[in-house]
């Protein structure tokens, strides 16, 4: 022996593991950022994710679809948080809600298209707002939303098309015009650059 310790070398499912890691923090990141209410929230997601990758690594798909597993199990994750929140909190999801209801009737004629399209969105049901959220701010098509979502793809292209009539109709129904993005001042015809340009801003 030389008298130096040999180096441990990193087992092949660690080094699997770390590249699933540098590759995919950040956008999953991002993903718990926009649909928890604080950053200290949206870490335990991303901690409990990757947890839940070591756990069934030999069920994580390869590169190209290993991201989408990941987006999957982060959702059940905020959808559990949430579930708990809802719990605790009845009473004032009950009062949100019903000053949702109002909004229309009360939104200020000075408040800007950003702010418009946020409460348009805060109208509709959280599917929808997740299906318009995968597709504006992770960028996924139907199909890969409908990995993510555990739904068949055509399941989710309809959803998707529902959801978007669905905000055009809460966007009439809050005095947004429709004619421009807030963000870029370019015609908007398409409700996926309203959803990115109204969030980027929360």
């Amino acid at each position: 022996m030389t008298g130096t310790m040999a180096t441990a070398h990193p087992s092949p499912d660690e080094e699997r593991f770390r590249a699933l890691f540098e590759a995919n923090a950040r956008p999953i990141l991002g993903y718990a950022l926009r649909r928890v209410a604080d950053p200290a929230t949206a870490a335990d997601v991303v901690s409990e994710t990757f947890l839940v990758a070591w756990r069934r690594l030999g069920e994580v798909p390869d590169a190209g679809e290993d991201r989408l597993w990941l987006f999957g199990v982060a959702r059940r994750l905020v959808a559990n948080q949430r579930r708990g929140a809802m719990r605790r909190s009845r009473l004032a999801d009950k009062l949100r809600l019903a000053l949702i209801a109002e909004v229309p009737q009360t939104v200020p004629r000075e408040q800007d298209g950003d702010d418009l399209v946020r409460t348009a969105l805060d109208g509709l049901g959280a599917d929808d707002r997740e299906l318009l959220r995968l597709t504006s701010w992770e960028g996924l098509s139907p199909g890969e939303v409908s990995v993510v979502m555990g739904i068949p793809p055509g399941t989710a292209r309809s959803r998707l098309h529902r959801a978007r009539a669905r905000l055009r109709v809460r966007l009439e129904a809050v005095g947004f015009s429709g004619e421009r993005s807030a963000a870029s001042g370019h015609v908007v015809d398409d409700e996926r650059v309203l959803v990115r340009d109204a969030e980027c801003e929360t």
